[in-house]
């Protein structure tokens, strides 16, 4: 007797909580979502939940408009990332039997606090690699190479002439060109006249001196 009569109960209250709830007027809300410290700003695709209504979700558009059907007295909660939630409560006796609002979120910044991230699971591993470790040149050992007789060579086979360079350059090519342009008197057949009447001419001065 107990048992039908606690089943009663808990059936009343049921269907009471029920009809209670279906007297409860249908409105139409709508609204636009902002950002609270510009209100220029829209905020696109917020999560809207009816947590009266079994948790129902609705999305605002990319313009942070929204429109969707509600109970009065029903509560409505905002949440997106970056933003802190804010919760709207319906009100009742609606005369027009729908709800237009503006909704203003606050932005909302969470510090996380600093993680370092390390590349070497074990001690072990890390010890190995810093062994291992090939420490970079300091300003002495690279001019030390910049210097060196393999890097000066390298640079001749690859950087052009400066200007000193190619004057030089141009001074030893004319040379040659002028070493090219006399000839040897030898090879001129002309000359060899002169050349004997010099050598007769030098004999007799020597016969003359001697006498």
């Amino acid at each position: 007797m107990k048992k039908l009569f606690g089943f009663l109960f808990l059936l009343f209250i049921t269907v009471t909580a029920f009809a209670q709830k279906q007297e409860r007027p249908i409105v139409q809300f709508s609204g636009i979502v902002h950002n609270a410290d510009s209100v220029k700003v829209i905020v696109p695709y917020v999560s809207i939940t009816n947590a009266t209504n079994k948790n129902q979700v609705n999305i605002s558009n990319y313009e942070g408009y929204f429109s969707f059907p509600v109970h009065e007295q029903d509560t409505i909660r905002f949440t997106c990332v970056g933003y802190a939630p804010v919760t709207v409560v319906i009100p009742s006796n609606i005369a027009s039997k729908s709800y237009t609002t503006r909704i203003m979120l606050k932005p909302q910044i969470i510090n996380l606090p600093a993680f370092r991230v390390f590349p070497w699971a074990t001690t072990e591993e890390f010890r190995k690699d810093f062994i291992t470790m090939k420490i970079a040149d300091d300003d002495l050992a690279i001019a030390q190479k910049n210097i060196s007789r393999s890097s000066i060579l390298s640079l001749e086979r690859t950087l052009p002439r400066d200007g000193g360079e190619m004057n030089g350059f141009q001074d030893f090519h004319n040379g040659v060109l002028n070493s090219h342009s006399i000839t040897n008197p030898l090879l001129n057949p002309f000359n060899w006249g002169s050349l004997i009447k010099q050598i007769s001419d030098g004999d007799k001065s020597r016969a003359s001196e001697s006498n």
